[in-house]
């Protein structure tokens, strides 16, 4: 049977869409967050529910086709998509519900943050996942996922209780610490190495709704102070706080003065989810960093916090990033966060630190496929611009800060933030678990049909 016949019997297997080249829609079914990314599956499936699934992976197995899979979020290295391959597309099955007695979250795999979140808090409960409500919960979690969170509960792969996953053979089955143990420790941060998750079930806990946060913006000038200060704040941190640095051009924020827009800033991104006069005696510490050109701190609904940085993160602008783990701040890191903030390429580009220790930093290495538990802190170089002829430029300024700063870091790197062009990193991405993961792959897609991806070989 050719291609186009088996394209035709897969037509009438589906219950949601299918697009091949030149239909209504296929261009739009095809692109996706990053735009440095443009390929053409000869195929896209769009599911309604688990059937399709099994139905795409039959399809891509059989015919011996690439296969990708996307979800709903960033995905900054563009492997949710493939060249003349299939294309599986989740993001309609996005269904999230609740249980509030059991505090047990299930959560379909094209759901992103925003979709969590509502239903979620709704019963003031919320569960580590990530910052932006646009983030697609599949990668998130299936990478290990950090946030908010995680320094009081942990990695959200910490909070996963039990997942779905269609294998390389059409099968179901579910994985838990009760059933196929081997695979829930490998999807808690090997990627959609093993399979296709068509529901995660997530442990929850009490969040808000109303949490204090906001964002504390300091001129650059103070910058080596403000970040020597906060290197000593976070030593010993009470786990309901978070914060996290952002340096980069200062957007036009409404508590900004206008001769501020478009400088360089040290911002401070704070969320404490505890007792609010507490809180505010936290922040006047925080305050006292330095002279802010503003602030804008206060009680927040947690819902509206989670999409506070959408804005930084709209689709169709050309994304590249370079990430490090690290155990401490040294100075001379600080040093070269702030010679590369002095040249931002463009008023997009941003280095953000995150503080991900506390709980995430006490579960043993090998409890699950994430393994750099010794990660306190992570570096994000975001570049980030419109027009393909600055590539060259704002690539090298990631790629250079990356280099600079790769002596004060552990070596490891968080897979989800890892770009296509990094798979000499692959490794240093599951770390420890590396040579499990590949064991666990062996057993469940030998044949490696999942390999659109950070690939785990089955060697």
């Amino acid at each position: 049977m050719s291609l186009i016949d088996s394209i035709a019997a897969l037509k009438s297997s589906i219950r949601g869409k299918v697009f091949t080249p030149g239909d209504v829609g296929y261009d739009d079914a095809r692109s996706i967050w990053n735009a440095m990314v443009d390929k053409h599956p000869a195929v896209i499936v769009r599911c309604s529910g688990v059937a399709d699934v099994i139905s795409s992976v039959n399809f891509a197995r059989n015919n011996n086709l690439l296969l990708s899979v996307h979800g709903k979020g960033h995905n900054i290295a563009g492997n949710s998509v493939c060249d003349d391959g299939i294309m599986i597309d989740l993001s309609e099955m996005n269904n999230v519900h609740i249980d509030p007695e059991k505090k047990r979250a299930y959560v379909s795999p094209g759901a992103n943050l925003g979709d969590f979140d509502h239903e979620a808090q709704a019963f003031g409960l919320a569960t580590p996942t990530g910052i932006n409500s646009t983030t697609g919960i599949s990668g998130l979690t299936l990478g290990g996922g950090f946030g908010w969170l995680t320094r009081k509960y942990g990695m959200t792969v910490d909070n996963l209780v039990s997942a779905e996953v269609v294998t390389a053979k059409g099968e179901v089955v579910k994985a838990g610490n009760n059933s196929n143990p081997d695979l829930f420790w490998a999807i808690r941060g090997g990627g959609g190495n093993f399979g296709i998750v068509t529901n995660f079930e997530f442990e929850l806990h009490p969040v808000g709704p109303g949490i204090l946060a906001g964002l504390i913006v300091f001129p650059f000038k103070e910058a080596k102070v403000i970040l020597q200060k906060y290197k000593d704040f976070v030593k010993d941190l009470t786990e309901d706080l978070s914060v996290w640095i952002v340096a980069r051009k200062a957007p036009p924020l409404p508590f900004l003065p206008e001769a501020v827009h478009g400088r360089e800033v040290v911002v401070l991104a704070i969320f404490y989810n505890g007792d609010m006069d507490e809180g505010m005696k936290l922040v006047e510490q925080i305050r006292d960093f330095g002279r802010p050109y503003g602030e804008h701190v206060g009680p927040v609904p947690y819902e509206r916090w989670q999409q506070g940085f959408d804005p930084l993160l709209t689709p169709g602008a050309r994304n590249y990033w370079k990430s490090h783990n690290f155990t401490e701040i040294k100075d001379e890191l600080l040093d070269v966060m702030l010679d590369y903030t002095e040249k931002l390429p463009s008023d997009q580009c941003e280095i953000f630190l995150a503080l991900v220790d506390g709980k995430a930093n006490e579960v043993p290495s090998d409890e699950t496929a994430y393994s750099h538990r010794d990660t306190r802190f992570v570096v994000n170089v975001h570049a980030r611009w419109e027009e393909p002829s600055d590539d060259e430029n704002c690539i090298k300024w990631a790629r250079d800060f990356f280099h600079e700063s790769a002596q004060y870091a552990t070596g490891g790197v968080y897979v989800n933030f890892i770009t296509e062009d990094e798979t000499d990193r692959i490794k240093q991405a599951y770390g420890s678990s590396y040579e499990k993961l590949v064991e666990v792959k062996k057993k469940y897609d030998p044949d490696n049909l999942f390999r659109v991806n950070f690939n785990i070989k089955p060697e």
